[in-house]
């Protein structure tokens, strides 16, 4: 055998990649709507932190 050991490390850090990436979907069992409604309420935080910023830091430079 030419290659040596290589095929089989090849073989392990593919499995290990696919196991990997099966395990990162967020989406398990949500449907649609709950998907939408939890993105939606992440955005609507996400700019109330950035508004309380912003105000924030036009207060402390006056």
């Amino acid at each position: 055998m030419t290659r040596g050991n290589q095929r089989e490390l090849a073989k392990a850090k593919n499995v290990k990649n696919n196991t990997a990436k099966s395990k990162q979907s967020a989406n398990d069992g949500l449907t649609r709507d709950q998907i939408k409604e939890r993105d939606a309420a992440r955005m609507r935080e996400k700019q109330q932190q950035a508004a309380d910023k912003k105000s924030n830091k036009g207060d402390s430079s006056k």
